[in-house]
């Protein structure tokens, strides 16, 4: 099954690069908005172009971050903040516990899929690494104050806010789009969504795979699990081998064409749907594919770390999470209880061991 593609071109003014969501400007925007929420209701994902995140912005991005996870680990350790729960810095490999690895009833769930559709069920904690960089204005007060700590700057990359700033705000510049259209597709305000987004823990947040190390086929670099956040985007890697579960239990492999972005929708999308949308299950894996394209990286001398452009747009962290406008009245709204976005949030770190202890 291919996923839709949204073409984003006809609603962003060519000259101030602005966003427009106005069904009187755009007749045909309600069919549209209507696609995206049936795709993310659906899939858990669809596809986006947008022509304000060129490709160049991207591939900028992309090796800057190659030099980055290059480095010795002892360089990158000193980026690391256990303490703000990985919220911010490096996150090496081997800290990130999968959720399919903890919970129970995850696990049975995948046994019951046909064998041609199970992931690989882990052993042992994720082997990517992560940079994480909140992007965007953070709040001066709040409850949760590890949740919008202060980014974290590594030496030698002079050219680092400026290139992370910039591509993060494009990437959130494209989520905030589809949050209006998937509001408007799902009966909503088509600011319910991006109000709650407003001072939000928004984290640019590449992920790193040593290819180079770990490229045995049947390698799990990012085991089985959905995302915690609102919505999640990424630009195409280098190497493939994302696999995505669809609503009805088919495991699909995405293929993002070039100049695409990927929006897949996390657990804080499915809280305020009451889970009308679910949060899209999700894995890294080496396949023979992606072998393929590290020995044409081989040939050609370049970088052997697959980086995925990776941004978590988020709720903010004070802001109420809970099921929105006629969801409220869903019969499965009692699943999804009012709470802070913030306090939810801590308990998924806690679950996959992200959830650091103070002054550690």
């Amino acid at each position: 099954m291919e996923l839709p593609l949204i073409d984003l071109a006809p609603y962003v003014d060519v000259v101030t690069g602005k966003f427009s969501c106005d069904e009187l400007l755009h007749p045909e925007l309600k069919k549209v908005c209507s696609e995206v929420s049936r795709s993310l209701r659906e899939t858990g994902a669809l596809l986006v172009r947008d022509p304000r995140c060129p490709n160049e912005d991207n591939d900028r991005f992309i090796d800057m971050m190659e030099r980055y996870f290059e480095q010795p680990e002892e360089v990158k350790r000193l980026q690391e903040r256990p303490h703000q729960h990985y919220q911010v810095g490096s996150t090496p490999g081997g800290v990130e516990i999968p959720r399919s690895l903890v919970d129970m009833e995850m696990q049975k769930n995948l046994r019951a899929l046909p064998k041609d559709r199970r992931p690989v069920i882990p052993t042992g904690p994720d082997l990517k690494s992560r940079y994480m960089w909140r992007v965007g204005p953070r709040p001066s007060n709040t409850r949760f104050k590890e949740l919008n700590s202060a980014p974290v700057l590594p030496e030698g990359f002079p050219e680092w806010k400026k290139i992370m700033d910039s591509w993060g705000f494009k990437m959130i510049s494209t989520v905030e789009a589809v949050a209006e259209m998937a509001a408007i597709g799902f009966d909503l305000p088509k600011d319910s969504f991006t109000n709650l987004m407003k001072l939000g823990p928004h984290l640019l947040a590449p992920t790193g795979s040593d290819l180079g190390r770990h490229g045995e086929e049947g390698t799990v670099f990012a085991a089985y699990h959905y995302d915690i956040n609102f919505l999640t985007i990424h630009y195409k890697s280098k190497f493939p081998g994302l696999f995505i579960w669809l609503r009805n239990g088919e495991r699909v492999e995405v293929n993002v064409p070039d100049g695409c972005l990927l929006i897949q929708a996390g657990k804080q999308l499915e809280w305020m749907t009451a889970g009308d949308c679910k949060a899209g299950m999700h894995e890294v894996v080496v396949t023979q594919k992606t072998i393929d394209a590290v020995n044409a990286a081989k040939r050609e001398n370049r970088c052997l770390w697959r980086v995925s452009s990776t941004l978590f747009s988020n709720v903010a962290s004070d802001a109420v999470l809970k099921p929105l406008g006629h969801f409220a009245k869903s019969p499965t709204a009692d699943k999804y209880p009012a709470m802070y976005a913030g306090e939810y949030f801590e308990k998924e770190l806690a679950v996959i061991n992200l959830k650091g202890k103070e002054g550690a």
